[in-house]
């Protein structure tokens, strides 16, 4: 009877290697941030070898890459489950997406850094410039409902979607970097409602007729 030696092992196969590593790379990214990122440390986690990645990712910023791919991807799905809560008229619709913004901020501040801060991540790559502008595009539709065209037509409409941008990312932004105290120390219904008032700054209860 034929034995195998001690030194032979079976072929490695793993269910869904694109997934594992995606998962393992987040994983890496929140541990160890941006800089400490590695191909070798994903491959670890992953339970792969170190070259098994290049059969999916040329190197680690190509895993970034599609990892903020996938982030900008439940991004949106944060703002719509706070939209689905939230009444259905189009300005507590938008505060409702902005409280989504920063709530995926919060949960996720590494990959909030390498979507929005960080140059490693290619935007040039097809999938991850779909999802990024599908997101500014929500943004621009949510603007839209409430000043009943397209924003982008004429310079007031252009500065509404801005300000919005920039209110709501600003307020994720300081709280990540610990600088809205008081917003961090309160309770969670009521942050919801002093974030709800600020970000519904940039469209008062009756906006001019712009």
């Amino acid at each position: 009877m034929e034995t195998k030696g001690k030194s032979e092992r079976p072929p490695y196969h793993h269910g869904d290697l694109r997934h594992a590593l995606l998962d393992a790379a987040e994983k890496e990214l929140a541990e160890r941030g941006i800089e400490g990122f590695t191909l070798r440390g994903c491959a670890k986690r992953a339970g792969v070898s170190h070259a098994a990645p290049a059969h999916h990712f040329r190197d680690a910023n190509g895993l970034l890459t599609a990892l903020a791919a996938l982030g900008f991807e439940r991004f949106l799905s944060c703002q719509k489950a706070r939209q689905a809560d939230a009444p259905q008229d189009p300005r507590s619709q938008l505060v409702a997406s902005g409280l989504g913004y920063v709530d995926f901020a919060l949960a996720n501040p590494a990959l909030f850094r390498l979507m929005f801060a960080s140059e490693r991540a290619d935007f040039t790559s097809d999938d991850l410039a779909h999802n990024a502008d599908a997101a500014f595009g929500y943004l621009v539709q949510g603007v839209a409902a409430i000043r009943g065209r397209d924003p982008y037509g004429h310079t007031a409409g252009m500065l509404d979607v801005m300000a919005t941008w920039g209110i709501t990312h600003g307020l994720a932004d300081l709280m990540l970097s610990g600088r809205m105290k008081p917003l961090l120390a309160m309770p969670p219904a009521a942050r919801d409602a002093a974030l709800s008032q600020i970000i519904g700054r940039a469209f008062p209860e009756r906006p001019d007729d712009r």
